[in-house]
């Protein structure tokens, strides 16, 4: 049962074997236009929820975006002020230093804690929300879209960047964009 530990095992069943059980708003939000438009003018990502544990989605995929040039800010109260690939971890996005703009916050938190998390997003002034695979709040979605984020639902950029053969964040500067 070794196999059921490696992390790439993890991978392939957290990104390609979960139940693909879409709402009608990610459906709507998850055009490959918007997906592509947030993945390449990103370049400041929060991970909300990062994980300490190798075998954890939100480890890996902080791990992914890394290795893919962004700049990953790990949050999670319980890890501050320690290090995840080599990232300093912050308690909140409130937390983060106001110099760091960040453009896209990828939640891990189970689907009920999401709206205050794009609460705060918005009161930091980010640019977009990505809820991983299987985190559904259309409320927080609705709520992210009127303060005119970019929203992504239910979906991993683990999996978005290579299908939409997506490089790392574009190297142009975000006017030409």
């Amino acid at each position: 049962m070794k196999i059921f530990a490696s992390s790439s095992f993890a991978s392939v069943v957290f990104c390609f074997l979960f139940p693909l059980h879409f709402s009608k708003i990610a459906m709507a939000l998850n055009n490959p236009d918007t997906i592509r438009r947030v993945l390449t003018t990103s370049r400041n990502i929060a991970v909300v929820g990062a994980s300490a544990k190798s075998v954890r989605p939100s480890n890996y995929v902080m791990k992914f975006l890394l290795d893919h040039g962004y700049n990953v800010i790990p949050v999670n109260p319980g890890l501050e002020g320690q290090e995840l690939h080599g990232k300093l971890v912050y308690s909140s996005l409130s937390s983060i230093p106001k110099d760091v703009r960040i453009d896209m916050v990828d939640i891990f938190r189970n689907s009920e804690a999401v709206p205050p998390i794009v609460d705060e997003a918005i009161s930091i002034g980010a640019k977009s929300i990505w809820m991983q695979m299987g985190v559904i709040n259309e409320i927080a979605a609705k709520t992210a879209k009127e303060a005119g984020l970019d929203v992504v639902m239910d979906a991993c950029p683990k999996i978005e960047i290579p299908q939409l053969n997506i490089s790392g964040p574009s190297s142009q500067p975000l006017s030409e964009l």
